[in-house]
């Protein structure tokens, strides 16, 4: 096994690094320009911020809240707020100012529920940040690229114990408003070492990780940033908004930099499939790479399959796939897809899924479901199956997803009626819907179906909203990604909405292309279909459909339509 770094904070883990060529963070800025800090830079740097943290007055346990869009000063400022014994709570950076009001809304509610002592953010964002203020949340902005100049004060720093909270990551708010799940150091470091051991992505020393992911976010944040040091993976950081404006700048960091490691949500593979270029082809080179993981939302076997073919002349190779399933609760990762497999789908019949059985599909199945599988839990993790009752169901039966170890947190920061929901005797209850059915390899996989929530139930039968919507987005016209389906109910009875973003030239065509199509697909005659404006579906910072805002703008009589 080779060595994943020493030490059972991300404190000491920083300091326990290997240094030498190559060992390091390069961090790509906004302006296009890359900045190289090799680990003894990073713990160099963050021990001399901390001693300004200190010297300001804030004392360990203290949460500092970060909305930096720079991603090498946020790094550098959440590492000194580590070292420093404090508690970092990640923000998503606007980019842009559309709906600015309820950005707004979302920062003070954060910053407020966490009591923030201080806000760090840049001078290219502090005009909006500043209008927290309007909200009553009265906290110090500091600017994170000029607060730590100059000589460091001296002064002695708090000892941080694995125990400790490491930081506070806001859930997305897909569902509700978002909660601060409290990682601890401990929590960190386990799930760390589990996803990057042997049976997780079995880090080795030649590795590379490359990512775009945000770092507000558990799968950059833990993934690449986090992670990383502590099993020490050399990688190359860059904005979020780069990869938005230039897909294809994301393949080309792995080309230049040999990458051997990164991740995507779905969209983000069927976006690059889309926008490559032929000419683009001819200049990249992705045969290092040997994890290409996909998470965080519905994983579609088409979007990755199309990706592959698409790459292939550049030496993309399709066992790089590695789907797996994870949520901030549990710190990141729950379950990995098997290192250098084939990706492995279970065709099922949609029919026996309404009654929460996955029954593989046979010939005669008219309305097959593919469904991808997100692989295995780690050692010292249990995953379970279980019915209402909490009783573990067996194989291919769906029920609610549960997880237990040392890499589930907490809890929720100062909400103790939603922690007490969440965590039943040890148990994580994840509110994803899923199921275990084993391969010819002997693997007991993990196939996720759904959120309970977010589940459609028309006449006593279960339909999952993202087989819907990914149906309905295959119609020319839609744009991809962004559809949604929910069911609200119409006098007394559960009925079905499917709202779709499209140019109004197609609304009156696609009204009854998606009305038919979900009638053949899945035997439901939508109440409604709505065809609204390009960028009208409401989403979460990190891109997620939000279902249930959507339904409440219907029902209030608020989602914009064509006419």
């Amino acid at each position: 096994m080779v060595p994943m770094g020493d030490g059972t904070t991300l404190v000491s883990a920083l300091g326990a690094l290997r240094r030498g060529p190559g060992k390091g963070f390069r961090f790509v800025g906004l302006d296009r320009q890359e900045r190289y800090y090799p680990y003894e830079g990073l713990e160099e740097e963050a021990h001399r911020r901390a001693a300004f943290l200190v010297d300001r007055g804030l004392k360990k346990g203290d949460r500092v809240a970060l909305v930096i869009p720079e991603p090498h000063e946020f790094v550098l400022t959440f590492l000194a707020c580590s070292v420093a014994g404090l508690v970092p709570v990640p923000i998503y950076p606007r980019a842009s100012f559309k709906n600015a009001e309820g950005y707004v809304d979302i920062l003070a509610h954060i910053i407020g529920t966490a009591e923030a002592s201080a806000v760090f953010c840049l001078e290219s964002n502090r005009e909006v940040v500043a209008q927290i203020a309007s909200r009553g949340v009265n906290v110090p902005l500091w600017d994170a690229a000029r607060a730590f100049e100059g000589s460091a004060p001296s002064g002695g720093l708090p000892q941080v114990t694995e125990d400790d909270l490491c930081f506070l990551q806001f859930t997305s708010g897909s569902t509700s408003k978002p909660k601060g799940v409290m990682v601890s150091h401990g929590n960190l470091v386990a799930n760390a070492r589990a996803f990057l051991g042997p049976r997780g992505l079995d880090r080795n020393d030649d590795d590379v990780g490359v990512s775009w992911l945000p770092l507000f976010h558990d799968m950059g944040l833990i993934g690449f940033a986090l992670g990383t040091l502590v099993c020490d993976i050399p990688v190359v950081l860059m904005p979020t908004e780069t990869f938005g404006r230039s897909p294809r700048t994301w393949l080309e960091k792995i080309s230049e930099h040999r990458g051997t490691i990164t991740y995507a949500p779905n969209f983000a593979y069927g976006l690059v499939t889309k926008r490559i270029k032929d000419r683009d082809l001819e200049t990249l080179d992705l045969s290092h790479l040997r994890v290409a993981g996909c998470g965080a939302e519905p994983i579609r076997a088409r979007t990755l399959l199309d990706f592959a073919e698409r790459l292939k002349p550049a030496g993309f190779s399709p066992k790089a796939f590695l789907p797996s399933y994870g949520m901030a609760e549990a710190t990141l990762a729950i379950t990995f897809h098997q290192l250098g497999d084939e990706m492995k789908v279970d065709r099922v019949d949609q029919d026996a899924m309404k009654d929460g059985v996955a029954r593989p599909a046979d010939e005669g199945t008219t309305t097959p479901l593919d469904i991808v599988s997100c692989g295995e839990g780690f050692p010292e993790h249990e995953v379970r199956v279980v019915d209402e009752s909490g009783a573990e169901l067996p194989d291919r039966r769906v029920g609610q997803v549960v997880t237990r170890g040392p890499s589930v947190t907490q809890g929720y920061y100062q909400n103790p009626e939603a922690t007490a929901d969440g965590w039943k005797d040890g148990w994580l209850q994840t509110g994803d819907l899923g199921y275990f059915a084993p391969d010819a390899k002997g693997h007991r996989n993990l196939y996720i179906c759904g959120r309970i929530k977010d589940l459609i139930i028309i006449r006593g039968a279960n339909h999952y909203p993202q087989d819907i919507e990914w149906a309905v987005a295959d119609i020319d016209g839609v744009r991809r990604d962004n559809v949604v389906a929910f069911s609200t109910p119409v006098d007394g009875v559960e009925e079905l909405i499917v709202a779709a973003e499209a140019v109004s030239g197609d609304a009156e065509r696609l009204r009854t292309e998606i009305a038919r199509e979900v009638q053949r697909g899945f035997g439901l005659t939508p109440k409604h279909v709505a065809v609204v404006p390009v960028g009208t579906l409401p989403k979460t910072s990190s891109g997620k459909a939000q279902r249930r805002k959507t339904c409440m703008l219907y029902e209030n009589g608020q989602l914009p339509e064509h006419d």
